[in-house]
């Protein structure tokens, strides 16, 4: 790794010891002074590159994201199709649905359940759409989830989608990061903010309940109470008719969770690993683990995936059947059930296949109509019929919308519009060494005929086993590509792009690979002569924003210019922030001197020198965002600033952790981040 020179500021020095955070008073979210300070630096960010470019790059983003040509992408729930959209009309959007027959049409027929945008004005609230969850088999009744702001807690609200009310004196709760599912028509289960301790230190439930249609919330049945220290302890309920199951789950870690199924009043537990990935379908339990398992003298790899018949592992047997086992190049991106069948994405070398598996022989057979050479993902799997609908895209290829029936081929039923001019856009695939000789995969999205280097983007996020896969995106096309940009998505280790270890092994005190992984991605592309330093630059967000602020303090020699979005930055103190608590099993706990050890060697905040040359670099974030604090991104903006590095910085007041709560605020952050490179890198 390479090491930090020059001096520091020091909210919290290397060996643990915490001084005074001079920025402290900026974690005040929505604090007089911290809000005025936002403003006082939104307002010059504006000024500076809200030109004429940027005001047709907003324009030209809108237009992409408010578009009626764009795909209406759809959710089975008996015999209708649902679906939620925003457009310029519709900024808060609607939830709509419609008939199949109709929705193979040019012009589906959508009947309107609810206009956010309608109940917004009404009750005189900024709400956000944040899902429903559905009562079968009828589906006469919901639990709608909506945010103020965008932001992560939502209020519950019942809801009666054949009066299209809110059903009077119906199950609601209160704002809060709450988990809600249906037992039945009138029970819930339920895990929410229910007074002094009911919390967890990450933010979420920690207790358990079964709430019953009439009786106040705290007379609800306790079910489990986890300990203050877990991530979250939540109830489901599996009402297929004759595999009806209530399950319980406690994530006492990021990654580590018990399972157990409640019958009447026995709690049994499921023994799998604890950082297993499990789901059960009718007779059938899946196990996914994400480390390597020997049970009975077998030992299975991390990332395969294992069958067998769920009351028969509850019994005793471990005669498991490997489904998938991956090797070097391949691994499995996704899975879902249809009825009588599961449906397998898996990965090889970052490009996606679609298999159809049979259960009982566990057969896999290629799904025929599947454009060659995209990235292709589940939208929707019908649990309790055979409908499938997938989307297919590449990095210059516009979404197919495809459309079939398990066993038979699936054809296109739904085609999005091309966003930009891609006829000269080319895609190739390089592998750059890193320090430790790990090859890392890497897509260059560039011109054909290209005579030199040229401005460049290189993107990337290397955590919590998220892969990154080549997709379309208008927005980026538009703003980026078809004014002659070259765009590269890295996918670099701490993501899932080669299953389960490609994450594992960059965990932790060995999160240096994550950013090694990255800097040889920027180093092999002006090597290559894709760009120069000057020209490079970089984006992220979230745990990409961390890999932002790595990017600047410890690499800056490689990157013309950064854009830092929703970042993790200080990671003396993300633990004690919102729901930072809940990532100490991927970065480590700062409060243990031996992790402080190897997490203060990276940490943004702590090490930013007043003697190195940084590249311009822009922060970004959101004041409702609620799971990554804004106070990483005003203090490390702040820090910079005071040692005179170049740092503009623009918060949304609303939005949540996308940055943005609506089409039009998303339009404006796009803008806004692709005419700070432009700027910076031409």
């Amino acid at each position: 790794m390479e090491g930090c020179n020059g001096a520091h500021i020091t909210p919290g020095d290397h060996n643990g010891v915490v001084a005074q955070d001079p920025y402290l008073w900026l974690e005040d979210i929505t604090g007089d002074d911290a809000l005025n300070w936002v403003r006082a630096h939104n307002e010059p960010t504006i000024a500076k590159f809200g030109g004429p470019r940027f005001e047709q790059m907003r324009t030209e983003a809108l237009e992409v994201l408010d578009t009626e040509a764009r795909i209406p992408y759809v959710r089975r729930r008996g015999d209708h199709l649902y679906n939620f959209w925003r457009d310029a009309a519709n900024p808060r959007g609607v939830w709509r649905r419609t008939t199949l027959d109709s929705y193979r049409t040019a012009e589906p027929d959508w009947d309107v359940i609810l206009d956010v945008d309608a109940l917004s004005d009404a009750e005189d609230e900024n709400w956000v759409w944040a899902g429903a969850d559905v009562l079968e088999p009828d589906h006469r009744l919901a639990l709608i989830e909506l945010s103020r702001g965008g932001a992560d807690a939502t209020v519950v609200r019942e809801f009666d989608m054949s009066t299209r009310q809110f059903v009077a004196d119906g199950f609601e709760l209160p704002e809060a990061k709450s988990g809600v599912a249906w037992q039945d028509q009138d029970t819930v289960l339920v895990g929410t903010d229910f007074g002094p301790d009911s919390m967890t230190e990450s933010g979420y439930p920690r207790i358990a309940k079964r709430w019953r249609r009439g009786e106040p919330l705290e007379n609800a049945q306790t079910l489990f109470e986890g300990v203050a220290s877990d991530v979250s302890v939540g109830g489901g309920y599996d009402s297929t008719p004759g595999f009806e199951r209530l399950f319980i789950t406690r994530s006492f870690d990021f990654f580590n969770r018990d399972r157990f199924e409640l019958r009447d009043d026995d709690l049994i537990r499921i023994e799998i690993p604890t950082d297993a990935g499990m789901s059960v379908h009718r007779e059938w339990l899946l196990i996914r683990p994400r480390t390597e398992w020997t049970i009975d003298r077998t030992t299975y790899r991390p990332g395969s995936l294992l069958a067998v018949r769920y009351d028969e592992f509850l019994s005793g047997t471990r005669e498991l059947t490997v489904v998938f086992e991956p090797d070097e190049h391949s691994s499995l991106d996704n899975y879902a059930w249809t009825r009588d069948h599961l449906v397998l994405v898996t990965l090889v070398d970052v490009s996606s296949h679609v298999e159809l598996v049979t259960p009982g022989t566990w057969e896999r057979s290629e799904i025929p109509g599947i454009p060659p050479n995209t990235n292709t993902v589940l939208v929707d799997i019908d649990e309790h019929g055979d409908e499938m609908f997938l989307d297919s895209s590449g990095f210059d290829t516009p979404s197919q919308l495809l459309w079939g029936r398990a066993g038979s081929e699936v054809t296109t039923i739904k085609s999005a519009p091309a966003f930009f001019d891609a006829s000269d856009i080319e895609v190739t695939q390089h592998f750059a060494a890193s320090a430790d000789g790990t090859k890392i995969p890497y897509f260059v999205v560039g011109h054909r005929g290209s005579t030199g280097p040229g401005p460049t983007l290189l993107g990337g996020y290397g955590g919590f086993e998220v892969a990154n896969t080549p997709g379309y995106a208008g927005v980026l096309g538009r703003l980026w590509l078809a004014r002659g940009g070259t765009y590269v998505l890295a996918n670099i280790r701490g993501g899932g792009e080669y299953g389960p270890t490609w994450h594992t092994q960059a965990m932790r005190e060995n999160r240096h690979l994550v950013y090694e992984d990255f800097a040889a991605v920027a180093r092999d592309l002006v090597d290559r002569g894709v760009t120069t330093v000057d020209q490079l630059g970089a984006q992220g967000g979230s745990n990409g924003g961390l890999l932002m602020g790595v990017m600047l303090t410890r690499y800056p020699e490689l990157f013309g210019a950064l854009v830092c979005s929703v970042p993790l930055l200080d990671m003396r103190r993300f633990h004690l922030l919102l729901a930072g608590a809940s990532w100490m099993a991927e970065y480590g706990d700062p409060d243990d001197p031996d992790d402080w050890a190897f997490i203060s060697e990276y940490s943004p905040y702590q090490n930013i020198s007043a003697d190195r040359r940084y590249p311009p670099v822009l922060i970004t974030t959101s004041t409702r965002d609620d799971r990554v604090h804004p106070g990483h991104a005003r203090k490390m903006a702040a820090a910079l600033e005071q040692l005179g590095h170049s740092v503009d910085y623009y918060e949304n007041i609303e939005g949540g952790h996308a940055g943005a709560a609506d089409n039009a605020q998303t339009a404006f952050k796009s803008a806004l981040i692709y005419e700070y490179l432009w700027s910076k890198l031409t």
